[in-house]
Protein backbone atom coordinates (compact mmCIF):
# COMPACT_ATOMS: atom_id res chain seq x y z
CA UNK A 1 0.00 0.00 0.00
CA UNK A 2 1.02 3.67 -0.83
CA UNK A 3 1.92 5.60 1.98
CA UNK A 4 1.03 9.27 3.20
CA UNK A 5 4.38 10.06 2.03
CA UNK A 6 4.50 8.39 -0.96
CA UNK A 7 1.20 9.88 -1.91
CA UNK A 8 2.65 13.26 -1.44
CA UNK A 9 5.30 12.44 -3.81
CA UNK A 10 2.51 11.54 -6.15
CA UNK A 11 0.67 14.50 -6.04
CA UNK A 12 3.71 16.78 -6.60
CA UNK A 13 4.53 14.61 -9.48
CA UNK A 14 0.55 15.39 -10.94
CA UNK A 15 1.42 18.77 -10.29
CA UNK A 16 3.73 18.90 -13.41
CA UNK A 17 0.55 18.28 -15.47
CA UNK A 18 -1.71 21.37 -14.36
CA UNK A 19 -2.10 23.75 -16.96
CA UNK A 20 -2.22 27.09 -15.44
CA UNK A 21 -1.21 29.88 -17.29
CA UNK A 22 -3.48 32.40 -15.86
CA UNK A 23 -3.55 32.07 -12.15
CA UNK A 24 0.05 30.31 -12.33
CA UNK A 25 -0.69 28.12 -8.83
CA UNK A 26 -0.30 24.82 -10.20
CA UNK A 27 -2.29 22.12 -7.57
CA UNK A 28 -1.59 18.26 -7.99
CA UNK A 29 -3.69 15.83 -6.26
CA UNK A 30 -3.94 11.71 -6.04
CA UNK A 31 -6.36 9.56 -4.87
CA UNK A 32 -5.46 6.04 -3.66
CA UNK A 33 -7.63 2.90 -3.77
CA UNK A 34 -7.80 0.18 -1.21
CA UNK A 35 -6.14 -2.08 -3.80
CA UNK A 36 -3.46 0.41 -4.24
CA UNK A 37 -4.11 1.55 -7.48
CA UNK A 38 -3.17 5.66 -7.97
CA UNK A 39 -5.70 7.99 -9.84
CA UNK A 40 -4.08 11.51 -10.75
CA UNK A 41 -5.25 15.39 -11.05
CA UNK A 42 -4.22 18.57 -12.20
CA UNK A 43 -5.55 21.81 -12.11
CA UNK A 44 -6.51 22.91 -16.00
CA UNK A 45 -7.43 26.67 -16.47
CA UNK A 46 -9.38 28.12 -19.10
CA UNK A 47 -9.64 31.60 -20.46
CA UNK A 48 -13.35 31.26 -19.30
CA UNK A 49 -12.15 31.02 -15.50
CA UNK A 50 -15.59 29.02 -14.41
CA UNK A 51 -14.63 26.04 -16.84
CA UNK A 52 -11.67 25.37 -15.33
CA UNK A 53 -11.33 22.33 -13.05
CA UNK A 54 -9.22 21.84 -9.70
CA UNK A 55 -6.96 18.79 -8.74
CA UNK A 56 -8.80 17.46 -6.41
CA UNK A 57 -11.99 16.67 -8.21
CA UNK A 58 -10.08 16.05 -11.28
CA UNK A 59 -8.26 13.01 -9.07
CA UNK A 60 -11.92 11.88 -7.62
CA UNK A 61 -13.47 11.79 -11.24
CA UNK A 62 -10.54 10.20 -12.64
CA UNK A 63 -11.10 7.35 -10.09
CA UNK A 64 -15.02 7.32 -10.67
CA UNK A 65 -14.71 6.91 -14.60
CA UNK A 66 -12.56 4.34 -13.69
CA UNK A 67 -14.78 2.33 -11.92
CA UNK A 68 -14.23 2.98 -8.74
CA UNK A 69 -16.79 3.91 -5.70
CA UNK A 70 -16.53 5.84 -2.96
CA UNK A 71 -16.29 2.39 -0.30
CA UNK A 72 -12.99 2.09 -2.68
CA UNK A 73 -10.84 5.22 -1.52
CA UNK A 74 -8.74 4.96 1.16
CA UNK A 75 -6.53 8.20 1.06
CA UNK A 76 -6.41 11.92 -1.15
CA UNK A 77 -3.28 14.24 -1.36
CA UNK A 78 -2.52 17.39 -2.95
CA UNK A 79 -0.05 20.00 -2.89
CA UNK A 80 0.69 23.35 -4.36
CA UNK A 81 3.25 26.10 -3.74
CA UNK A 82 1.42 27.63 -0.96
CA UNK A 83 2.29 28.83 2.42
CA UNK A 84 0.73 26.77 4.85
CA UNK A 85 0.02 23.43 3.62
CA UNK A 86 -2.57 23.76 0.72
CA UNK A 87 -6.16 23.93 1.35
CA UNK A 88 -9.30 22.96 -1.41
CA UNK A 89 -11.67 25.52 -2.45
CA UNK A 90 -15.09 24.99 -1.50
CA UNK A 91 -16.14 23.33 -4.67
CA UNK A 92 -13.97 20.77 -4.13
CA UNK A 93 -15.11 20.07 -0.26
CA UNK A 94 -18.71 19.84 -1.46
CA UNK A 95 -17.32 16.74 -3.77
CA UNK A 96 -15.18 15.43 -1.16
CA UNK A 97 -17.86 15.28 0.97
CA UNK A 98 -20.20 13.34 -1.25
CA UNK A 99 -17.57 11.53 -2.95
CA UNK A 100 -14.84 10.58 -0.45
CA UNK A 101 -14.63 8.57 2.30
CA UNK A 102 -15.70 11.07 5.42
CA UNK A 103 -13.53 8.70 7.55
CA UNK A 104 -10.36 8.57 5.52
CA UNK A 105 -7.25 10.64 5.80
CA UNK A 106 -6.41 13.49 3.27
CA UNK A 107 -3.11 15.15 3.03
CA UNK A 108 -2.51 18.38 2.19
CA UNK A 109 0.64 20.06 1.46
CA UNK A 110 3.04 22.69 0.54
CA UNK A 111 6.68 22.31 -1.64
CA UNK A 112 8.33 23.32 1.30
CA UNK A 113 7.20 19.91 2.65
CA UNK A 114 4.85 20.97 5.23
CA UNK A 115 1.88 18.56 5.97
CA UNK A 116 -1.23 18.71 7.68
CA UNK A 117 -3.87 15.36 7.58
CA UNK A 118 -7.33 15.97 8.09
CA UNK A 119 -10.47 14.29 6.41
CA UNK A 120 -13.69 14.80 4.96
CA UNK A 121 -15.78 15.82 8.12
CA UNK A 122 -13.39 18.37 8.83
CA UNK A 123 -13.14 19.85 6.03
CA UNK A 124 -16.61 20.51 5.59
CA UNK A 125 -18.49 19.84 8.74
CA UNK A 126 -22.03 20.92 7.86
CA UNK A 127 -21.75 19.75 4.37
CA UNK A 128 -24.98 19.66 2.39
CA UNK A 129 -25.65 15.62 1.69
CA UNK A 130 -28.25 13.40 0.13
CA UNK A 131 -29.97 14.08 3.99
CA UNK A 132 -30.76 17.56 2.49
CA UNK A 133 -32.54 16.55 -0.59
Amino acid sequence: MIDEKQAVALALEARKKSYSPYSKFAVGAVIVTNDGRVFEGANIENAAYGLSMCAERNAIFNAYMHGCHKEDLALLSVIADTGEPVSPCGSCRQVISELYPADKPIILANLKGEVRKTNAKELLPFAFDDQDL
